[in-house]
């Protein structure tokens, strides 16, 4: 592993995996704003692929010429970077991409993973790829996705985060790491509750979803009575008749990111992308960090009485 290091050590690090692609800008600049909130620095992270030894001769300046085009590529990813935030360019050789990646990561104390999706896809929605669905399902570290077009968006500037809350302890709740991203950040919180009800006439069941909105906002106001912290905090309850129509109906904010935990399903202490998490993903123009399960042997994600929403 090659490193050029162009600033003192930072105790606050984000690592940006990267490959000279617009999904790559894409992370650079999801990297540079959460950087620019919280005073992290950024590991900016290439994974150059080994050539299998064949007996031919050459093979170890033809492993040296893909280093230095990483480097090259490196370099003009840290250039879009502004100033203000230290910058590291490494170079690493792995097998897999992703698995290079987060042992980097790790090496290096980096507190999140950043990445763009695929160059595939809607503009301002997630388009996940190889190396992004490959850490969804086994990261370490919390993973945070960059919406397709995010470096083309002028002025990115994280200025709120909405935290999708279990009404119910949970071994994948994502607030604890979203109050601390808050007030690292200095950025308003928004808890986020999502209620849906099949679709119906039928007045007690109509009854019977109002009754869930009124819960679950009982419960989202509770949590935020519940927080210690010196934070603008608001709720907000989505709400239609499936989970999908809840999530359109959402307002998203232009200056945006979303935490969501993993899976209930996933091992502990990794990133396990369920299916409330994936449709978030589908439906949402701001970026979203995918927070790992933590380890709590007794305590096990559980279908939230007041949403039919359910990690799996």
């Amino acid at each position: 592993m090659s490193t050029d290091d162009n600033s003192a050590a930072s105790p606050k690090r984000v690592a940006v995996g990267y490959l000279a692609t617009q999904s790559g800008d894409d992370g650079v600049a999801l990297g540079a704003a959460i950087a620019t909130k919280t005073g992290a620095a950024i590991d900016l992270i290439c994974v150059v692929h080994p050539v299998p030894y064949d007996g031919q001769p050459g093979i170890d300046q033809y492993m040296e010429r893909l280093e230095n085009q990483a480097a090259e590529w490196l370099a003009d990813g840290a250039s879009r970077i502004p100033e203000g935030i230290e910058v590291r360019t490494v170079v690493t050789v792995h097998e897999s991409f992703t698995e290079g990646l987060i042992e980097v990561a790790e090496q290096t104390g980096a507190a999140m993973i950043v990445v763009g999706g695929t160059g595939d896809g809607i503009i301002s929605r997630h388009a996940l790829g190889t190396v992004s669905t490959e850490l969804l399902h086994s990261s370490p570290l919390p993973v945070a996705l960059a919406p397709r077009g995010y470096a083309r968006r002028s002025d990115v500037v994280i200025d709120m985060i909405t935290v999708a809350v279990p009404v119910k302890k949970s071994a994948s709740d994502p607030l604890p790491f979203a109050i601390r991203f808050a007030e690292a950040a200095s950025i308003d919180v928004r808890l986020l509750s999502l209620v849906s009800l099949d679709p119906t006439v039928d007045d007690t069941s109509l009854a019977v979803r109002k009754q869930q909105v009124d819960v679950a906002r009982k419960l989202l106001e509770h949590t935020r009575d519940q927080l210690d912290v010196d934070l603008e905090v608001d709720v907000l309850v989505a709400d239609g008749d499936t989970l999908d129509e809840a999530l359109a109906n959402l307002p998203w904010d232009a200056n945006d990111i979303v935490a969501v935990g993993s899976g209930h399903l996933g091992a502990d202490n990794r990133v396990f992308l369920g299916t409330t998490a994936a449709r978030i993903l589908r439906w949402t123009t701001a970026p979203v960090i995918v927070v790992p399960k933590e380890s709590t042997a007794d305590t096990e994600a559980t279908e939230p009485t007041a949403t039919k929403a359910q990690e799996k």
